[in-house]
């Protein structure tokens, strides 16, 4: 119930939606259950017995109260007036007008209720999927590698979907149909008080029994989202890599792999469904069971006149207690189907409390501008425990100046790069720009100094003018110099709707050159004093990397520039050139002096290049 009430928290302040939701539903109850009390005077009519109530004034005008007594005591003093005054046919001509009046009224405050209902259900559901998408979009970069990426949007969107389906239609149906089981079971109580305790002895055998089945639900529930998630995340990786699907004839064993997740998604579902609709036929045929009995033993003392019951009473209370299984199902199937949007819940929230593993501290200091110089002192790193990635790694990095990192894939010259705007924290050791370390700072203000520029040009399904933007606050001028500086103006000029042709997902409909050009563009129009470079053009074909590179060093000039080199043609003129190697720096020097030694990492490399 923990998790069930605070999801229900994201629609606070919920006595907005409460107080009008308890009259409408109070209301809607109350005049729908005077629909079925009215049958007593219907039938007293039809079977002529009206007349045995005596002269008008045999009933006094009741006094005002609050309660459903005044109600019938003021209809049947209306009623027998009317009755005697113009007779019977007056009179059903009376009951039959209040019964459309009760109606018209019910259904207008069921209407009411309905609107708060939804209103109550879109307010939960958006503040739920808002807060968690707020709280996944500002995890560290780890989670996201960790996690995967089908799985994420399936918690946001499915589950979150399934709550407002299930937790959401379950607590509203509870509390509307509460009122209404409570006027059935006033007015089956005022009735017959010994008919009533003889026909609820089936409440607590259903409710056993539904309490079983809801226990085995719950886990079923939550296996049957965790295999959604899934098939979402396979469905993605699998449209997301077509070329590599088709490229190697894998159709077949992808179609086997999504068969083996859907089946076993389709058994979870099926194994819950029918506990699910079990609940139900079990409380209709209860239900009914009760029904049958009380007509063997209220009939039959009726038909000796051994109740205090008339005929028309007894049809009414049998008419009545059908209905009253009807809420009472309605309230059953609610908890039966919460189970299932607990279970999807359990998973939003899950995400929604995830942490951040790179905090900010209360009171971070914010740099507004970048001064001397960006330190890496004796860093160590790790992305599992005991399985250590960097080793003792220093170096600095001054204003104005370029360091190059180079060596085999895998040595860790990306993660390195990757701790400098702070993706990750060292385990030991620590990271300083001018003399503050990272773990101090403000994020956002740390990578406001830095632009990024990596292997992977990271585009969205949006305009080429928006990409190159990408929330910035620029003029129409400035994205377009941003673009000529990145050699890209005279190809976007080109597209069919120019800067405002939208490039499909991940940029599909460009070539990898003009998606690395506009990646270079948005860091040009950033303008940031510190600049790092993942293998910028290691991707790209002879003319493609010819047109990057221009373009990349015209955004190097005047900056501090950390660059992750492939190609070591790229980066002869560095200041300094780091070679990374199995997590530790072998050599450090310019391209020069590495040359000088003969037996070197770097000379074999620039050998391997036929540089």
């Amino acid at each position: 119930m923990k998790t069930y009430w605070r999801l229900l928290s994201f629609a606070r302040p919920l006595r907005r939606f409460v107080v009008p939701f308890f009259f409408t539903s109070l209301l809607a109850s109350v005049f729908g259950i005077l629909n079925f009390t009215l049958l007593i005077p219907l039938l007293k009519v039809l079977f002529k017995q009206g007349g045995a109530q005596g002269s008008p004034g045999a009933i006094a005008e009741p006094a005002p109260r609050m309660s459903i007594d005044y109600l019938v005591d003021l209809f049947n003093y209306h009623f027998q007036n009317i009755l005697t005054q113009y007779g019977e046919w007056g009179a059903l001509k009376f009951v039959c007008i209040i019964i459309i009046a009760s109606v018209l009224i019910s259904n207008i405050f069921r209407y009411l209720t309905a609107r708060l209902i939804e209103r109550f259900k879109v307010k939960m559901v958006g503040r739920l999927r808002q807060a968690v998408f707020d709280n996944t979009i500002h995890l560290h970069l780890g989670f996201f590698s960790s996690e995967r990426k089908g799985n994420l949007i399936s918690r946001i969107v499915t589950d979150v979907q399934e709550v407002e389906s299930s937790v959401a239609n379950s607590f509203s149906a509870a509390f509307k149909e509460l009122f209404t089981l409570i006027s059935f079971l006033y007015v089956l109580f005022k009735i017959s008080l010994s008919l009533s305790a003889f026909a609820f002895l089936v409440i607590p055998i259903s409710g056993a029994f539904i309490a079983v089945i809801v226990r085995q639900m719950r886990k079923e529930a939550r296996d049957g989202q965790n295999r959604l998630g899934g098939l979402i995340s396979l469905m993605d990786e699998v449209f997301g890599g077509m070329r590599v699907v088709k490229g190697f004839n894998a159709e077949e064993f992808i179609r086997r792999k999504f068969r083996t997740e859907n089946e076993g998604y389709q058994r979870s579902i099926k194994s819950m469904a029918y506990k699910r609709e079990m609940s139900s036929p079990f409380s209709e045929f209860m239900g009914v069971f009760v029904v049958a009995l009380i007509l063997l033993f209220g009939g039959q003392l009726v038909l000796s006149g051994e109740s205090e019951l008339s005929a028309e009473q007894f049809i009414t209370y049998i008419a009545i207690f059908s209905q009253v299984m009807r809420p009472a199902k309605e309230i059953s199937n609610a908890f039966s189907n919460t189970q299932r949007g607990i279970a999807a819940g359990e998973r939003v929230l899950e995400l929604l409390d995830a942490k951040n593993a790179i905090p900010e501290k209360p009171s971070p200091v914010t740099i507004e501008r970048f001064e001397n110089e960006i330190a890496v002192n004796n860093v160590c790193f790790e992305y599992d425990k005991n399985a250590r990635v960097l080793h003792d790694i220093s170096f600095r990095l001054p204003k104005g100046k370029t360091v190059a990192l180079v060596g085999s894939s895998g040595g860790g010259k990306s993660t390195i790069a990757d701790l400098v705007p702070r993706f990750y924290d060292p385990v030991e050791g620590s990271i300083t720009i001018d003399g503050h370390d990272l773990r101090d700072l403000s994020v956002a203000s740390l990578r406001n100094q830095m632009g990024i520029v990596t292997q992977e040009s990271i585009l969205f399904n949006d305009t080429i003018y928006n990409n190159i933007v990408f929330g910035a606050d620029a003029t129409d001028e400035e994205v377009y110099r941003a673009a000529k500086i990145a050699n890209a103006h005279q190809f976007i000029v080109g597209q069919p709707a120019g800067y405002q042709t939208v490039i499909g997902e991940r940029g599909t409909k460009l070539s990898g050159g003009q998606r690395q050009r506009i990646s270079i563009a948005r860091a040009v129009l950033r303008n940031p004093p510190v600049l790092i470079l993942d293998e910028a053009t290691s991707a790209l074909d002879t003319e493609s990397e010819k047109l990057v590179q221009d373009a990349l060093t015209r955004l190097m000039a005047n900056r501090t520039v950390l660059v992750i080199a492939h190609r070591l043609s790229t980066i002869q003129h560095a200041d300094e050139i780091l070679v990374v190697h199995q997590g530790r720096i072998i050599e450090r020097g310019t391209h020069a002096r590495l040359l000088e030694n003969p037996d070197g990492f770097y000379r074999r490399l620039t050998l391997m290049q036929g540089l």
